[in-house]
């Protein structure tokens, strides 16, 4: 009977069967789930049947892959602060894991390593390889513990090979850049929301049951803000990287009505930015501004500067009773911050121990896995409250030297290309990220400023970007000079910019 059928039916009416009765065989399979095992069942078994799509997107499209890992990473505390349990963790490392397969199984069929012979990918690896010899580290206290923390510490940092591969024309920089936007400005109303309309019940839910947390985010009847971040930290270094992306863009070769639109987006990531009350953010904006006056001196600059500095001293000192602005103010007076003075206090304690250990105490020796995996140890009871001083801890003095070294690499380099690159979009491109990494480079003092995601992420991608802009850049200068015509999405505001250089 059921053989008859089928011979019945054509291929094309089999195919509209099928579209149907499967999407309701898999509604219903769902539904199952989510009865026995509530809502983790149903993404498990949502997930299962999504993986194989998922894993032919990323290899066929590798760009969807580099997009999806992109967006998702800035998302995946919320989602995680809804109370969802499941391994997202694990999803990102396993993206990154198909990304990676993907790249070797491209480059097997044409291979091209020129894009990482560079100073950034040299140091990235030496930094990656330090972290996976801590491994064998003889005064770890736990080796769990280090296979916990270096995902987040070394383990996203192969993420910088992956945008360096994938990102090869000028029009995916400016989709990457419009989504990290977005996402930045629906962070920011999503901060407004909990400032002026109180949080969501699982928010306060989560704050309630937690009496160190109310103790560290209730300051002077004032709740500190995270929007859809993991702490009021993230949170606000997201905004001022956003915000110094848009003043980047400001000043680059763009429309009126594009000027006019970012100003108002990093007004917006700077007033939010209030809410989070961290007062470490507060000073990397007018660090980051020093420097973009020195990199693009000219009288336009030299004005907004001037504009800028005067608006600072005034709201440094301006009296005030407003609580945001007032703990704004009190960053600019640290010897008047008692917690600033307490961890003033605590490097000092820990100073001859990361003396006498020149590999340090272990990855995840201290923080929230040192308690976990090893709560009697000395570095387990020891608040690093600092980025350097948590890898000068962990990874002794020794890799203390190899993330400075990081960062000086990567800002050399930027400051180099930046000076080497003729076209001015990917001028401004390359500039908006020096000045991030150099926002990262300070705010990783007071603050752990790279480990949380999406910035230890996108730090990569800062990084990968630095290069990507120079590459893309020799790659137009060669079309010009050969009279080849340019490729599809790559406007003629180069070739004018040229024309213009000849006749001056």
């Amino acid at each position: 009977m059921i053989s008859a059928i089928y011979n019945s039916l054509s291929k094309r009416q089999l195919l509209h069967i099928m579209g149907v009765v499967l999407p309701v065989f898999f509604a219903m399979g769902v539904s199952y789930a989510a009865y026995r095992s509530g809502f983790t069942g149903m993404a498990m078994m949502m997930v299962g049947a999504l993986a194989p799509v998922m894993i032919f997107l990323i290899f066929k499209f590798p760009r969807f892959g580099v997009l999806f890992y992109f967006v998702l990473a800035y998302w995946i505390m919320f989602i995680l602060a809804l109370g969802i349990d499941f391994p997202l963790g694990t999803v990102m490392d396993g993206l990154l894991l198909l990304l990676i397969i993907g790249f070797f199984i491209k480059q097997k069929k044409e291979s091209n390593w020129e894009a990482f012979r560079n100073p950034i990918s040299v140091v990235i690896l030496i930094w990656i390889g330090y972290n996976i010899f801590q491994f064998a580290n003889p005064t770890a206290e736990s080796r769990l513990a280090w296979v916990y923390t270096v995902r987040t510490v070394a383990g996203v940092m192969l993420s910088y090979f992956i945008f360096v591969y994938h990102i090869n024309n000028v029009k995916f920089i400016r989709l990457l850049l419009k989504i990290w936007l977005g996402m930045a400005t629906l962070a920011a109303i999503y901060a407004i929301k909990q400032e002026y309309f109180g949080f969501f019940e699982f928010e306060q839910r989560a704050l309630d049951s937690n009496p160190l947390l109310q103790s560290l985010l209730y300051i002077d009847g004032h709740w500190r803000k995270s929007s859809i971040f993991s702490d009021p930290v993230a949170f606000s270094y997201n905004m001022i990287v956003a915000s110094i992306i848009c003043i980047s863009l400001i000043f680059g070769p763009t429309s009126k009505r594009t000027k006019i639109i970012l100003t108002l987006l990093a007004l917006l990531y700077l007033n939010v930015m209030l809410y989070s009350g961290t007062r470490a953010a507060y000073v990397l904006l007018p660090a980051a501004m020093a420097l973009f006056a020195v990199l693009k001196f000219n009288r336009q600059i030299m004005v907004f500067s001037c504009i800028f500095g005067v608006f600072m001293l005034a709201l440094i000192n301006v009296p005030t009773s407003n609580p945001s602005i007032n703990r704004f103010q009190s960053a600019f007076r640290p010897s008047d911050d008692a917690s600033y003075n307490v961890r003033k206090q605590n490097q000092k304690r820990i100073q001859p121990y990361i003396q006498r250990h020149p590999f340090g105490g272990g990855l995840g020796a201290t923080g929230v896995w040192g308690v976990r995996f090893a709560p009697y140890s000395f570095l387990a009871q020891f608040p690093p409250d600092s980025g350097y001083v948590r890898v000068a801890v962990e990874l002794g003095w020794i890799g203390l030297i190899l993330v400075c070294a990081l960062f000086f690499v990567i800002l050399k380099t930027g400051i180099d290309n930046y000076f080497k690159i003729s076209d001015p979009e990917l001028k401004t491109y390359c500039l908006a990220m020096v000045l991030a990494v150099f926002a990262m480079n300070i705010g990783n003092f007071p603050q752990e400023a790279i480990v949380q995601f999406p910035l230890n992420i996108y730090f990569s991608l800062m990084a990968a970007l630095i290069n990507v802009t120079l590459r893309l850049d020799r790659q137009k200068s060669n079309l010009v000079k050969d009279g080849k015509q340019q490729p599809e999405g790559q406007n003629d505001r180069y070739t004018r910019y040229r024309q213009i250089r000849r006749t001056v």
